[in-house]
């Protein structure tokens, strides 16, 4: 099965957009900010809050970035108009950062200030390694400035019990990853069961410092696992939330509402979805079993 999934992926960068999207409008919400309010509105009905984000990477030059900033204050403006419970979220690398670290800063405080004059919350999010220093400095500097923004940090990284240690003090907001990104053993955990004790165990370590932890996860068992430590703590439910990926294990959504966790789901769009959609596709060898059912005309 890992040698056909590994086939298909190597091809699927050349399906045709119109097959593709049969499978990737489960994951993004579509190509225009109207439909991803329109999800997130229907989301919010259901009880869920939401993040939005505008797909999009690797920007270079200081126009680029800034039409991504502007992408974004429009995508901040909508979430205040239709009165949705959702906050945005911004890869470092899409406001200039493979341009300069000054351009990304800059960037990303004209972004916080924004959102905080709507009462909104940012998002700082983490890419690949090589990005890891940059965007943890970015982050500092706003938090000296901007009490309306938040970290994204990643249990595969050996270095993360290392980043948590060294975070200032004050009051911290962390979404807590696995980690998307396949870095090289040297420098990353690769086998799953370690990375799950690491997402754990950074996981108690920011809860012993207090931070807020949006425990980002489809692992059932670590997810509740995380929920205990912070019931061992003496943190209450308004000290953490689960957050998920669209379309991806809704039941789950559903059980951890159940047990009355709050929940929020990540909602991207924009034209860019074809990159984004690759990636789920990556993790999740299940997918491609849908693309290829599509391919063939049977869903």
């Amino acid at each position: 099965m890992a040698l056909v999934h590994s086939t298909v992926m190597k091809v699927m960068p050349h399906v045709p957009k119109p097959i593709l999207w049969r499978v990737a409008k489960r994951y993004v919400a579509g190509e225009t900010l109207q439909s991803a309010v329109d999800r997130l509105r229907s989301l919010q009905q259901r009880g869920f809050s939401g993040v939005i984000d505008v797909l999009g990477e690797d920007v270079h030059g200081d126009a680029q970035a800034q039409r991504v900033v502007h992408e974004y204050q429009q995508a901040a403006d909508a979430v205040v108009a239709a009165k949705l419970n959702a906050y945005v979220s911004v890869k470092p690398t899409h406001v200039g950062l493979r341009t300069s670290e000054k351009l990304a800063h800059s960037n990303y405080a004209a972004l916080a200030r924004y959102c905080k004059q709507r009462s909104l919350f940012l998002r700082v999010e983490m890419e690949d390694a090589s990005t890891t220093d940059a965007t943890l400095r970015i982050f500092e500097e706003l938090r000296r400035e901007h009490d309306n923004v938040g970290i994204v940090l990643q249990s595969r990284l050996f270095r993360t019990p290392d980043d948590i240690a060294k975070l200032a003090s004050g009051p911290l907001n962390v979404r807590m990853v696995k980690g998307i990104y396949l870095e090289p053993a040297t420098i990353a955990h690769t086998d799953p069961d370690a990375i799950r004790q690491a997402y754990i165990a950074c996981t108690q370590q920011l809860f012993e410092r207090r931070a807020f932890v949006a425990l980002a996860t489809h692992d059932a068992g670590m997810g509740d696992r995380c929920a205990s430590l912070a019931r061992e703590r003496g943190i209450d439910r308004k000290g953490y939330e689960f957050q998920m990926l669209l379309g991806v294990m809704e039941p789950l959504w559903k059980r951890w509402q159940d047990a009355n966790h709050d929940v929020r789901i990540y909602v991207p769009f924009g034209p860019e979805w074809q990159p984004y959609s690759l990636r789920r596709m990556r993790k999740n060898p299940e997918i491609f079993k849908h693309v290829l059912k599509a391919t063939l005309g049977l869903s």
